[in-house]
């Protein structure tokens, strides 16, 4: 009988597997641990019920055991069309484990040839260790699309998968929708579940952000990593990781915080690795840091058996996560952001009264940095034994990109009147400018650091506007006003402020407003303005986030009758009608020129150690 390589990539030699009358024996012994390095594959055609097999996979530590498998049968279609999956029923330990989360990827092994990975499970609560078995057929099929390697890699009998059309966004919208287990959907075959291990992380963190993880296919547990110096660069020794069977890690956080994906490697030739045996977040290319992981311990369940395991070292990345597995390149190196973030709470009088630093690097990807980038600004602000209700954080940040100016961030925020707690207000906040940056139409920022302080008040420092006076409504053109402003601490003492702002000598006569208000009320229009923009580039989109206004201020402006026409990150208060409908013909139809019917030119502005809430106006009659 024919045998025939795993995997032919061009830059591994291999020794040609092909006897057309030798037996299939066993390339290594049924106790012995699989071996990297090629392999002859059973095909999907040669599946029959009845057969005997071994599956390796680690319930403790790294070193992969050996698991009697049993063939049931070919599940046709079951898969997708022309996918078919081969239904298993496990012995040994798994018997008593159940098929656990963490096992994705477990390969199996008849007569010393590989079959596939054990990638499904059938239903909860059952007395049996059913698995569903991803052919390694299809698994072959993810190195089609990785670039540099030959059209013609693939398994034989298959031919290069075609990559899907674009979803409708309505049907996309309800794709992501968790899901209660009902007694039908309780018998379908899916997908084993990801253990999304969380090292460094409190309970209340992952109880806060678990249901953005459920729908995808990833259960996010309380995890572990194997020491807190790891970055993005492979650590020596990657070239004899991740052996068949052995567990594997495909990280999205490292370093004094952790976020990882388990599973099992299926398949090493040397170079590459196959896992998993589904997808992770069916992401397509990818550059995701790929490590080694040590299991500590494998609990038994009916309904939701699971690896718990430690992330060790990266080893190399991963490059593509496709519908029927993940694969990496050993020794690649992924991008990753490096992230500072230091957190000083503030006694009586200011004073420092405890700081920490926190050091780690998050996966790059426009979907989940931004996200990943809130989760851990949550968890470091929001376990501190310093951290009290009615607490104010301040932040303070500065991102360096690639070829772009850096990134000036700076906020209060303290809880208000919605049953949101401070800190995730300040993650929110933090989330959202670099799903700004990311978000862009045009161009990948390209992050080369985040830097980041947050100081901790002991107390709500917030402030509303109460109102203003002025000593005489009626001006002259070049006049200095005198202002007083009025703001009603929370829960505090009536302040006031005294400031001069100058009439521009050039203002028209008629009925004016001086408007003092927060940092939202400026704000909103440019954003908005920004948001109307589909096609703004990378550099307008930094010009607009740096310009934003901070929430501890207090910004006085002179309003004027007439409209104010915003062009990308350009704010025009003076644009003559002529000038604005050549421009909105100019523009594609697609680019709007949005504009306001008044002007709010900023004069001054006032800055407080406090946030500044509302608005108030003060109208003027130049004469």
């Amino acid at each position: 009988m024919r045998e025939v390589t795993a995997m032919r990539f061009s830059c591994l030699k291999v020794a040609a597997i092909v006897a057309s009358t030798m037996s299939c024996a066993p390339l290594f012994a049924s106790e012995a641990v699989p071996p990297a390095g090629a392999v002859p594959i059973l095909k999907v055609a040669e599946i029959r019920p009845g057969m005997k097999g071994t599956a390796w996979t680690a319930f403790r530590g790294s070193t992969p055991e050996p698991i009697p498998v049993e063939i049931i049968g070919l599940w046709r279609n079951a898969w997708g069309p022309g996918q078919d999956v081969i239904l298993a029923r496990m012995g040994g330990e798994a018997a008593r484990t159940n098929v656990a989360g963490g096992m994705s990827g477990s390969p199996v092994y008849v007569d010393g040839r590989l079959v596939g990975a054990v990638s499904l499970r059938l239903s909860v609560f059952s007395p049996d260790a059913i698995c569903g078995i991803t052919p390694i057929e299809l698994m072959l099929e993810i190195g089609e699309f990785e670039s540099g390697v030959p059209a013609d890699l693939r398994a034989p009998g298959t031919s290069v998968a075609s990559l899907p059309l674009p979803l409708p966004p309505e049907l996309l919208a309800g794709a992501l929708r968790p899901t209660a287990v009902t007694a039908s959907s309780a018998a379908a075959l899916t997908p084993i579940r990801t253990p999304l291990n969380f090292a460094g992380f409190d309970p209340a963190v992952l109880r806060e952000f678990a249901p953005a993880f459920e729908p995808l296919g990833v259960g996010p547990v309380q995890g572990g990593a194997a020491g807190t110096g790891f970055g993005p660069r492979p650590a020596p020794g990657w070239e004899r990781a991740l052996r068949p069977g052995e567990p594997v890690a495909a990280v999205l956080v490292t370093g004094d915080m952790s976020v990882s994906g388990l599973g099992t490697v299926t398949y090493n030739d040397g170079r590459r690795v196959l896992a998993f045996g589904h997808s992770f977040f069916n992401l397509g290319p990818v550059d995701m840091p790929m490590a080694r992981a040590e299991v500590l311990f494998t609990h038994a369940s009916a309904f939701q058996p699971n690896k718990f395991a430690n992330a060790a070292e990266i080893v190399g990345a991963l490059r593509q996560d496709r519908h029927s597995g993940l694969l990496g390149v050993l020794g690649a190196e992924a991008r990753m952001v490096p992230v500072s973030l230091t957190v000083r709470s503030l006694g009586e009088g200011r004073q420092v009264r405890r700081e920490r630093t926190f050091r780690f690097h998050v996966f790059v990807h426009q979907r989940w940095t931004p996200y990943l980038m809130m989760v851990t600004l949550f968890n470091s602000v929001s376990s501190l034994n310093e951290f009290m209700e009615e607490s104010t954080f301040r932040l303070s940040g500065k991102v360096e990109l690639e070829g772009q100016p850096n990134l000036e961030l700076n906020t209060m925020q303290a809880p208000g009147e919605l049953p949101v707690p401070a800190p995730m207000l300040l993650a929110g906040w933090w989330g959202d400018k670099f799903n700004r940056l990311f978000l862009n139409a045009v161009k990948t920022p390209r992050l080369k650091s985040v830097n980041a302080l947050v100081e901790l008040l002991p107390e709500r420092r917030v402030a509303t506007i109460e109102g203003a006076w002025i000593p005489a409504n009626e001006v002259e053109p070049g006049d200095e006003v005198p202002v007083r402003v009025f703001l009603r601490l929370y829960r505090g003492a009536r302040i006031e402020r005294e400031f001069k702002i100058r009439i521009p000598p050039g203002l028209a006569r008629g009925e004016h407003r001086i408007l003092l208000s927060d940092a939202d009320t400026i704000n909103r229009i440019e954003t908005s303005a920004g948001f109307m923009n589909r096609f703004i580039d990378l550099p307008q989109a930094v010009s607009l986030i740096n310009r934003e206004r901070s929430n501890n201020c207090l910004y006085v402006s002179l309003v004027q009758a007439r409209p104010t026409f915003f062009y990308d990150d350009k704010t025009l208060p003076s644009l003559p009608g002529s000038a604005a409908n050549l421009m909105q013909t100019a523009r594609a139809a697609a680019r709007a020129l949005p504009s306001s019917a008044e002007s709010a030119v900023e004069q001054t502005v006032i800055p407080f150690d406090f946030i500044v809430n509302g608005s108030h106006a003060l109208k003027i009659q130049v004469r």
